[in-house]
């Protein structure tokens, strides 16, 4: 059993006693156990908490488990992950739960009383951040856990792996500038995710280095899907001064462009320059081949499987990666022809 040494020794036995319970029930309260009333599970736990009491960590089940979480399991950004945690799994001898649940922001309440019973190794959430009652759930069970790419600032108890988006924002900027882009658009991300500000903040850091002001007018915030990207390029190419390129802060949403490139009638590269973010499978294969910031998503994912290995024989909770980006250059972007005609239109 591993304790807060401020909060003294206590024993399950004297647990059960303040809560009125038997042995057995404080038991199954540790364990995830689901026929235990909710008044005196709340009880429990809430002497538990108020003693630091860390159970040691679980004899590990017959076949080991890591699990990933998502709030949402339907695009080619999310497989990518997977892989990187299996990739770990299958070199250890261990096995991936996936779970979907929640909001971008966090995962569900009902979740954490699944993932008790189920005794993983160890979660990697593909969340902002995770609310306090569950973190001290998963402690308690010494179940550590790793964040991937935290859209909200990580907070300092929070282990978390995450990448380069300014300087992914940056780089991307800097190479339709050096093409001779001047008219630049941006469709990053939701505006409460520190990564999409992160890298709409490379965007503008790279037009300030080039002498140039970034229009507000150009600046959109998306979901990084493909809808949000087509919608917002339909507005901005519909424009009589619309851009010459834009950067999209996702390749699901720079595919959304180049639907609604083809729409308008516009060719890219030549009337249209397009990069995206991340760098997934598909963005090789679009037509034309898309101009993307590799982010490393499977070795992020590596990296928070191998964090959460570590973090199971230490007491450390504020562990911080950042893995480096860095730019694709395929065939959607190119110099910047002549300035656009006026009177594009769906």
């Amino acid at each position: 059993m591993r304790e807060d040494r401020s909060a003294g020794r206590v024993t399950l036995a004297q647990v059960a006693s303040q809560a009125g319970v038997s042995l057995s029930t404080v038991s199954k309260v540790l364990n995830g156990r689901a026929d235990v009333a909710a008044p005196t599970r709340v009880r429990i736990e809430g002497l538990l908490d108020a003693h630091g009491y860390r159970r040691s960590a679980p004899t590990p089940p017959e076949a080991p488990l890591l699990e990933i979480v998502f709030h949402e399991l339907d695009s080619a950004w999310s497989m990518e992950l997977i892989r990187g945690v299996q990739n770990v799994a299958k070199a250890t001898g261990m096995s991936v739960v996936l779970t979907e649940t929640g909001t971008r922001h966090s995962p569900g309440a009902d979740w954490v009383e699944g993932v008790l019973r189920r005794r993983p190794l160890g979660v990697v959430l593909v969340f902002s951040t995770l609310p306090d009652e569950l973190k001290k759930k998963l402690w308690s069970r010494a179940i550590p856990f790793v964040i991937i790419d935290p859209a909200g600032d990580p907070e300092p108890d929070v282990p978390s792996v995450g990448s380069a988006n300014w300087a992914g924002g940056l780089a991307a900027t800097r190479h339709l500038i050096e093409l001779g882009h001047r008219r630049i658009a941006v469709i990053t991300g939701p505006e409460d995710m520190i990564c999409s500000l992160a890298r709409l903040d490379g965007f503008r850091s790279a037009l300030g280095m080039a002498g140039l002001e970034a229009d507000p007018a150009l600046i959109r915030f998306g979901d990084f899907h493909v809808g949000s990207g087509h919608t917002h390029a339909m507005d901005l190419l519909s424009r009589p001064d619309r851009p010459t390129a834009i950067f999209a802060g996702s390749d699901l949403q720079a595919l959304g462009v180049l639907e609604a490139a083809r729409v308008l009638g516009l060719q890219v590269p030549e009337d249209l320059s397009v990069v995206g973010y991340d760098d997934i499978p598909p963005a090789q294969w679009s037509s034309p081949a898309l101009t993307t910031v590799h982010q490393p998503l499977v070795e992020m994912a590596e990296e928070a499987a191998r964090m959460l290995l570590r973090l199971r024989d230490t007491d450390q909770t504020d562990a911080r990666i950042e893995l480096g980006t860095r730019l694709v250059v395929r065939n959607s972007t190119a110099a910047v022809r002549a300035e656009p005609s006026p009177g594009v239109s769906a």
